[in-house]
C-alpha cells in the first residue's frame, strides 16, 4: 500500500550555507522525520499566493501546519502586545489558506503550536499573546504533562496523560467556530483543540511532537489520510 503524502507548511527567511546568504525556504528536519515515522511522506509547501492553496491542498492526503512566529493579532482584531513578535504576513496569508482549502476539502489537518493558533483564529478565534511557563527558556524547549479531554479525537489517539515537548507563549483564547478543546495544561491552558463534526481530522496541538518520541498524534494524522487516499473526497481534481 501507498504511503499518504503529507504536506507541510515551511518557514521563508533568511539563510546561511557554504559560500551563499539569501532567502531560503526552511524546516526543521525533525518534522519530516516524524512524518516518515508515522508511515507518510513528507512534502513542503512554501510560502506561495493564497490563490493557489486549493490546488496545492487537493493535491494531497494530508496537511501539516509547523510551528514558527507569532500570528499577527490584527488578524483576529486585536493591538499587538510589546512582547508579541513580528509578524510574519506573507506565511500568515498562505496558511490560513491551506487551512480553509483543508477543511473545504476534507484534507487531514494538523496544527503544531503556531499551525494550532492559525488553526483557532482561522475559525474566528482569539489568541492570548503572552503567558509564561511553557518553555524551558531561552530557545530551550521545556516539558509539563498534558491531560486529554474524553471522547475527542486527541483522546482516542492518545488516551493518557503524557509529558509533552513545549517552546511557545501564546496560546488560545476564545475559541473559533466549532471547535472544542481536547486537551489540557495543569493551568488551564488549552493544549489540543478540533473539530468534532468534521467529515475529516482537523487537529491542533499546542506542543511540538516533533521534538518528542511519541509519533501518535502524527500517526492519527497519517491513518486519517491513508483512509481518505482510499476514498476520494467530493470535489478534489474538480478545480476550477
Amino acid at each position: 500500500m501507498s504511503r499518504p503524502v503529507i504536506g507541510i507548511s515551511t518557514y521563508q527567511d533568511p539563510a546561511r550555507w557554504g559560500v551563499w546568504e539569501m532567502p531560503a525556504v526552511l524546516l526543521p528536519a525533525a518534522y519530516p522525520r516524524l512524518v516518515r515515522a508515522a508511515g507518510g511522506l513528507a512534502v513542503l509547501l512554501p510560502p506561495d499566493e493564497a490563490d493557489a492553496a486549493r490546488e496545492t491542498v487537493a493535491a494531497l492526503d494530508g496537511v501539516v501546519i509547523a510551528g514558527g512566529a507569532d500570528v499577527e493579532p490584527a488578524r483576529y482584531g486585536a493591538t499587538p502586545d510589546p512582547r508579541t513578535g513580528p509578524p510574519a504576513r506573507e506565511r500568515d496569508a498562505w496558511e490560513l489558506a491551506l487551512i480553509e482549502a483543508a477543511i473545504e476539502l476534507r484534507v487531514p489537518l494538523l496544527g503544531i503550536c503556531r499551525g494550532m493558533q492559525l488553526l483557532n483564529v482561522a475559525l474566528g478565534g482569539t489568541l492570548h499573546q503572552h503567558l509564561d511557563g511553557h518553555t524551558g527558556g531561552y530557545a530551550v524547549f521545556g516539558g509539563h504533562p498534558v491531560d486529554p479531554v474524553p471522547g475527542t479525537a486527541y483522546a482516542a489517539a492518545v488516551p493518557e496523560q503524557t509529558t509533552v515537548p513545549a517552546y511557545h507563549h501564546q496560546a488560545v483564547d476564545r475559541l473559533g467556530t466549532g471547535l472544542i478543546a481536547s486537551a489540557h495544561a495543569p493551568d488551564g491552558t488549552v493544549e489540543a483543540l478540533e473539530l468534532p463534526d468534521h467529515e475529516s481530522l482537523v487537529l491542533g496541538v499546542q506542543w511540538h511532537p516533533e521534538m518528542g518520541d511519541d509519533p501518535r498524534v502524527m500517526a492519527a494524522l497519517v491513518d486519517a489520510a491513508r483512509h481518505r487516499s482510499r476514498v476520494s473526497a467530493p470535489g478534489v481534481g474538480q478545480l476550477g
